[in-house]
């Protein structure tokens, strides 16, 4: 963790900008994988790490704004606890770590919130994501599961993201940690691929690097597959061959729980074939338009179309498309091959405080999230500012089953050339990602370790070379 002042300097001005109303933070407990004692890797709430630090399942906070106290709420460790899990701090040298003097056991959480409740007084909450969660603020405060996620304070979530969105240099630093660590994953991959072996093979490489640094773990689910016209593939079914273009999907979480997110596709073989080499070209193209766009006060919006409009100009270049290539991005014709948005912010979260709402992370003021295909995945659309941390992956896809049902439909007719997109429905899909900072100077991509990008630097990282 932090240092304790990190985390009440964040109290204070959270306290700072609700000023009044009782405030709840529910930590994560463990979960059950398929019996009792088998549990999931545990993973603290995000939030509830950002503002308490607390690495430990079965703990709940408080913070009383009117009568100025915060309280961690969990129970010790018991005998019966010590002897399968060794002895840890008390709740109360814990919560003196991140600059809480106030403790109780987990059983007067609910007494503390009847109190307030009978006072009249607010109680803010944030929308709950796990079943465990619901169950608890059903016991808490009454409200039935179905009821909790319009009832989540409003307040306390724009709060809570204007804060968490604004990264500090002590986050940077953990993320770039992160960063760091995933670069060596893909490194790991480009390097062991080769025709023959499997994608679980490849997965399990990852893992292990991931692994390997205390404390570090995956930031999600990876994805290693050769079948990259599937956005989240998990599955490691298939046996990579000559010929084929590898994915990698795969990110580290640093020590602290902070997140990186990197893709990559290289071919499996010795190097790329010529009709890979186009498609390569062109997303590489798309990326660095979506790059040159970034900048303080101008829309993440216009990097995502213009990274669109690339695609669809170098689309029109192999005739799969026709028609004003800016026309086409704006429609969302363009979504036939990229059919995901360009970014997301990331921290704690890799997808950052998704749980919250897009609307309130990725949007702003006036600005509402399209429902249209294409538009609606656009995670991130906001003005950038700085401490902005977020991810760049355009990606270039064809789906065979998106090409047969937009080609009977006839949608988009007047941009696609259905006929020759027909001759392309076996390539699968590729993507690169990168993750940048915004700076009072403009972006600055993470990490220390450079990750390929360029067919040169692919094939030379495939051979161990530097690049």
């Amino acid at each position: 963790m932090f240092a304790k002042e990190t985390y009440i300097s964040r109290r204070a001005a959270l306290r700072k900008e609700l000023g009044t109303g009782v405030l709840l933070f529910l930590g994560n407990g463990e979960s059950a994988m398929n019996y009792e004692d088998n549990t999931y890797h545990f993973r603290q709430d995000s939030t509830f790490l950002y503002f308490f630090g607390l690495d430990y399942a079965g703990l709940a906070a408080v913070m009383d704004l009117d009568e100025d106290k915060e309280i961690i709420f969990g129970n010790d460790l018991t005998i019966d606890d010590i002897v399968w899990t060794g002895t840890q701090p008390t709740i109360k040298e814990k919560s003196s770590l991140v600059g809480v003097s106030s403790t109780a056991p987990m059983c007067e959480l609910g007494a503390y919130l009847a109190k307030a409740k009978s006072q009249g007084r607010t109680i803010h909450y944030l929308p709950p994501y796990r079943g465990e969660h619901q169950v608890q603020l059903l016991d808490l405060l009454g409200i039935a599961p179905a009821e909790q996620k319009a009832g989540a304070s409003v307040q306390l979530i724009k709060a809570v993201v204007d804060m968490r969105n604004h990264k500090t240099a002590e986050e940077i630093a953990e993320i770039e940690k992160a960063v760091d660590i995933s670069t060596r994953m893909h490194l790991a991959a480009y390097r062991m691929i080769k025709p023959g072996m499997h994608e679980a093979e490849v997965a399990a490489a990852i893992l292990k690097i991931a692994n390997e640094a205390e404390g570090t773990s995956l930031s999600f689910p990876t994805i290693a597959t050769t079948h990259g016209h599937v956005l989240h593939n998990h599955g490691f079914i298939h046996t990579a061959k000559d010929g084929d273009l590898f994915l990698v999907d795969a990110g580290a979480e640093s020590a602290e729980h902070y997140s990186g997110d990197l893709s990559s596709t290289f071919p499996v073989g010795d190097d790329f074939s010529e009709r890979q080499k186009l498609i390569y070209n062109i997303h590489l193209d798309s990326f660095q338009a979506a790059v040159d766009t970034l900048a303080i006060g101008v829309p993440f919006r216009n990097a995502h179309i213009a990274a669109a409009t690339r695609i669809v100009e170098g689309m029109k270049d192999l005739g799969l498309m026709k028609g004003n290539a800016a026309d086409a991005a704006e429609s969302g014709a363009y979504a036939l091959f990229f059919p995901c948005g360009l970014g997301h912010m990331m921290g704690l979260d890799v997808h950052d405080m998704e749980n919250l709402g897009e609307q309130y992370v990725g949007y702003t003021g006036g600005m509402q999230k399209s429902k249209q295909f294409g538009f609606k995945s656009l995670r991130l659309a906001r003005p950038l500012e700085p401490g902005f941390v977020f991810t760049v992956e355009p990606g270039i896809y064809f789906m065979p089953e998106l090409i047969d049902m937009w080609h009977a439909e006839n949608r988009f007719s007047e941009f696609i050339n259905y006929d020759k997109v027909e001759e392309w429905k076996d390539f699968t899909g590729l993507r690169n990602e990168l993750d940048y900072v915004i700076t009072e100077n403009g972006p600055r991509l993470l990490g220390t370790i450079k990750k390929p990008m360029t067919i040169e630097e692919v094939l030379a990282a495939k051979n161990g070379k530097t690049f």
